[in-house]
């Protein structure tokens, strides 16, 4: 894949490649990890921001460079933020509340997109890895939210974390600071699969590739969907995903595929965004 020509980040401290309808990030500051400095949220932010608009983008992969997929927030850049008159509170809540943004327009975006894990994912990093769509490591990965061993709770990666997998083993895992594998990690749910570090590029393409053949505005109306309704009761999910699915049969593409596929034929999505 070639560089895309005018969307490499400022130092190129956030790499993006597009290739068939794929937009692959890399995070590229490999001597700290990748960790989320204020750089590293600006630069995914306003990527993201871009990609939102981008019709020709149809799924996102995002991935670390280096050893290490993200360490999470940049510890030394926050120590440094206690210079500040009011002890770096001030600094301290802008920079969560950041990350929460990045981490919420992730979901909120019409692309899926899909974390390619390796070696580690801690704090935030594992907070990145739980909120993507998606996600598929190398078998080697070690996942944790191990700020309580230094003495910080991992509290905002606890959000996305217990919406991931179950409460008592996420409830573990912060309150231990240990950290699971990738075998156990599929089991609870936090990634779909590991896979050897040699596929692991290969399996995530493969993945995002699947997607991005489908019909883009039924997988945007879809992504939506699925986490809209997962914040509502029963009888509220049914009646609100009723009326996206007639929204949805309403596309002209829809009917197209619905009839390509009676007629036993390819769809002619040629009108599609």
């Amino acid at each position: 894949m070639m560089p895309h020509p005018t969307k490499d980040k400022p130092m190129d401290i956030l790499l993006r490649q597009d290739r068939d309808h794929i937009a692959h990030l890399t995070l590229n500051a490999p001597d700290r990890l990748n960790a989320l400095s204020d750089a590293m949220l600006a630069a995914l932010h306003g990527t993201l921001d871009q990609i939102v608009d981008d019709t020709e983008v149809r799924a996102v992969i995002i991935a670390g460079s280096g050893k290490a997929f993200c360490a999470g927030h940049d510890l030394r850049e926050m120590q440094a933020g206690r210079q500040a008159a009011d002890g770096g509170a001030a600094y301290f809540a802008d920079i969560f509340a950041r990350c929460a943004a990045v981490m919420q327009r992730i979901q909120s975006m019409p692309q899926p997109v899909i974390a390619q894990v390796h070696g580690i994912a801690t704090a935030a990093g594992c907070q990145l890895v739980a909120t993507c769509d998606m996600a598929i490591a190398a078998d080697d990965t070690r996942f944790g939210v191990n700020g309580v061993n230094i003495g910080l709770f991992c509290s905002t990666p606890m959000v996305a974390l217990t919406r991931n997998i179950p409460r008592k083993a996420a409830f573990e895992m912060l309150t231990t600071g240990r950290f699971i594998h990738a075998d156990e990690a599929t089991r609870l749910g936090l990634i779909n699969r590991a896979v050897p570090l040699a596929t692991l590029a290969d399996e995530t393409r493969a993945l995002a590739q699947s997607i991005a053949a489908k019909l883009p505005v039924a997988v945007k109306i879809g992504k939506s969907a699925f986490y809209d309704q997962a914040q509502l009761t029963t009888a509220e999910a049914y009646a609100y995903t009723s009326a996206v699915m007639v929204e949805n049969m309403m596309v002209r593409d829809t009917d197209e595929g619905i009839t390509a596929f009676l007629e036993k034929r390819p769809p002619d999505w040629s009108s599609s965004e």
